[in-house]
């Protein structure tokens, strides 16, 4: 009895064991694997940062109706940034250490990237940056990664193709005014267009900076005005690129080719509301409705689906300018976690570097600091638009592509007051 008692005993514990063991995994799979970040719900970035926090919830949605990543369902936690990079580092904080988030991006722009990187080179994070210039010039921190396709040199990214256009001419314009905001992005960019502005052998006449808070633009594009310059250079984030441009407007300012980084002309509500005085504006961008970009698979698929859910979302209408971004951002990383079988911040690093990714914006292959291997920054000009319809943005002929050459859709119109016209 006592042999009989001591077997069924040790079966039975042997039994919760194996039971035990076999439950574990069962349980872990069904962990949902959690994706933390800061995003500018509110403040002046959030005309862009919430159409990219739908773009991520889309891309979220499409991976757990497919099983999820690793067979473990997406979660997004998220916190609005409020446009303030102070806010960035206890958000991030709170993200790794109270909600045990496994993967990280960055929210949206450059000022909000800065104050992560410390961040992510001390804890050994790997981080997908969104749309931010230079973040990563300083630090040359091997596990970050850029979906902006700047390129290998990004500073001159936003301005190379402006100049580029402006020296194509004939005669050659020979001298140029640059401002921008005093904040992180403009100051890379206008380092970029000092750079270009040696290269192209043009005269400065006018350099100066504002303050981010600053309200009236009046007083800035006089004293721009008064240099008479050939060129000038605009680097500035929404709020300020439709000051900017009512003020020229209002003060007449016409030099032979206007805009160049003035983030914000691209944004749906900013096109339906400034309407024909974008005409002549030759800016950058990274997507327009053109043959090119909608030929590439995924991408009108994905179009759709955010276009049904902007309205109630209450975000940009189109969704042209970020959005396919953030949805291949995270598309990159989702395939990185899937091809290394796991969540270990080095290997998919190691992964991100190593592999040319297909997304729904083309292929994706990055290079030094985690930049484009090839950059691929548009240069536009705003043509022939009449009114404040949105149809008229929707299809080709709006928003022609000058740069670079293997995108081009129309030819420039020179110079700005004739596209004015």
């Amino acid at each position: 009895m006592t042999r009989t008692r001591a077997l069924i005993a040790v079966t039975l514990a042997t039994l919760v064991v194996v039971a035990a063991a076999a439950l574990v995994p069962v349980a872990r799979a069904a962990d949902p694997i959690k994706l933390g970040f800061g995003m500018a719900l509110t403040g002046g970035l959030s005309a862009n940062g919430k159409p990219a926090l739908l773009a991520v919830e889309i891309w979220k949605d499409d991976v757990n109706k497919k099983g999820g990543l690793l067979g473990r369902p997406v979660q997004l936690i998220y916190y609005d940034d409020q446009t303030n990079p102070s806010t960035v580092p206890g958000i991030y904080t709170k993200l790794l250490d109270v909600d045990k988030v496994d993967l990280v991006i960055s929210g949206y722009g450059t000022n909000l990237i800065a104050p992560l990187m410390p961040i992510a080179m001390e804890r050994k994070l790997t981080v997908m940056g969104m749309f931010g210039l230079a973040n990563n010039e300083k630090y040359q921190y091997p596990n970050y990664f850029q979906i902006q396709p700047a390129g290998p040199d990004p500073q001159t990214s936003t301005a190379i193709g402006f100049f580029e256009l402006a020296a194509r001419q004939n005669p050659k314009p020979q001298t140029v005014a640059i401002v921008g905001a005093d904040a992180e992005y403009p100051q890379n960019a206008l380092v970029g267009a000092r750079e270009l502005i040696k290269r192209y052998g043009l005269k400065t006449v006018y350099d100066k900076t504002y303050p981010p808070s600053t309200v009236d633009y009046t007083p800035i594009v006089r004293a721009i005005k008064a240099t008479n310059p050939d060129i000038v250079f605009v680097a500035s984030y929404p709020p300020d690129s439709v000051g900017m441009l009512r003020a020229a407007h209002e003060v007449g300012l016409q030099p032979k080719i206007f805009g160049g980084g003035m983030v914000g002309l691209m944004f749906t509500t900013v096109m339906t509301s400034m309407g024909s005085m974008l005409n002549g504006v030759v800016n950058y961008d990274f997507w327009a409705p053109e043959p090119p970009f909608l030929a590439i698979p995924g991408i009108k698929e994905f179009l759709k689906e955010y276009q049904a859910r902007a309205e109630k979302a209450g975000v940009d209408p189109l969704g042209y300018y970020l959005p396919p971004y953030s949805y291949a951002l995270v598309q990159v990383l989702g395939q990185a976690v899937e091809a290394t079988k796991g969540l270990d911040q080095q290997k998919i690093a190691d992964h991100i570097r190593a592999t040319e990714f297909n997304t729904i914006v083309g292929k994706v292959k990055f290079g030094k600091n985690g930049e484009w291997a090839k950059g691929r920054t548009l240069m536009v000009q705003y043509q022939k638009i009449s009114g404040n319809s949105i149809d008229q943005f929707r299809g080709p002929g709006k928003k022609v592509v000058l740069y670079p050459d293997e995108f081009k859709s129309g030819n420039l119109i020179y110079p700005y007051a004739a596209a004015l016209k």
